[in-house]
């Protein structure tokens, strides 16, 4: 039975450290996942997804602050462990733990070599991509580098957004790694190579992209505003203050307004022109407000709207 230190941080991640505890092949040494995080509004301290599922399984966790020069990676070292599962875990791996390991592997939520880095799945939403999957790799000093062990694809369809399909590929990873990790211990898979004239990035999102551009398509801020459900969550303004957008859907209405004008409203829809097309509104969280159906808020704070009126700006 082969000892695995498990690396991971989000529920992806706890995902694939259930499957491993539940195939009952391997010995998990040890769990290493970020450090608990303030979240939300009120700034609770919460657990990692992954040290949820660790501790429920009593397995050691570890959570350094950085992982190079730590005491916990001289923990780590004296385990004895034959290798290393991560899945984003959220930090570089130090060579120095990785020379000692037998194999040291990563699920990695693309079809690599495109979409390396760490949003992955934002990207490929965003970009409108017909599909998404996940790649078994190994790994090495650079980013999401590694020779590909396996790989399994799922199409994207127009009702997902970033928090289905992580659920999705969540499961697809873990399928995958319990399905390749014999044969590849065993020496029956042949990693592949990434071919290097392919490779395309996909970093962490930043505030500017979460901005919505109303010159753009329906289509590509339908892609933009589900590429960030639901989180970080795209936003506009409106009479000059932050106005998310969780939800919407795309028309195809020509020449019915300026990009970001409101071009139509009853008691429960409201519909905005952008550069090709509209955008209905379904959910959207008004500045200082919770989050709430479109009807709600017409009922609420955006009676004073009127056809006519813009947002952005």
């Amino acid at each position: 039975m082969k000892k695995i230190v498990f690396m991971g941080t989000p529920a992806f991640a706890a995902t694939v450290l259930e499957g491993l505890i539940a195939s009952k092949a391997y010995e998990i040494l040890a769990v290493v996942t970020q450090p608990d995080r303030a979240v939300g509004r009120k700034k609770e301290i919460r657990m990692t997804p992954v040290k949820e599922v660790a501790l429920a399984n009593n397995l050691a966790v570890y959570q350094p602050e950085k992982l190079s020069g730590s005491q916990e990676m001289a923990d780590l070292l004296a385990l004895g462990a034959d290798g290393i599962i991560t899945a984003a875990y959220g930090q570089f791996l130090p060579s120095k733990l990785l020379d000692r390991m037998e194999f040291a592997l990563n699920v990695h939520a693309s079809l690599l070599p495109k979409y390396r880095g760490g949003a992955p799945i934002h990207h490929a939403l965003i970009n409108g991509d017909d599909k998404a999957g996940v790649t078994i790799m190994e790994m090495v000093k650079e980013m999401d580098a590694g020779d590909m062990v396996a790989q399994a694809s799922l199409p994207i369809l127009d009702k997902d957004n970033v928090g289905s399909l992580f659920e999705k590929l969540a499961v697809l990873g873990r399928d995958l790694l319990l399905e390749a990790l014999p044969d590849y211990l065993a020496g029956k898979l042949q990693p592949q190579p990434q071919d290097p004239d392919q490779v395309s990035f996909s970093p962490n999102i930043t505030p500017e992209q979460e901005r919505l551009d109303w010159s753009k398509s329906a289509r590509a801020l339908f892609n933009q505003i589900r590429g960030m459900y639901p989180w970080p969550v795209a936003h506009t303004l409106l009479n000059g203050q932050r106005f998310k957008i969780h939800q919407a859907q795309s028309l195809e209405l020509e020449g019915q307004g300026q990009p970001g004008q409101i071009i139509e409203k009853t008691k429960k829809t409201l519909v905005v022109a952008t550069g090709q097309g509209a955008l209905s509104l379904i959910e959207v969280q008004p500045a200082g407000k919770p989050k709430m159906n479109i009807t709600d808020f017409l009922n609420g704070s955006g009676q004073k709207l009127k056809v006519g009126d813009f947002f952005g700006g």
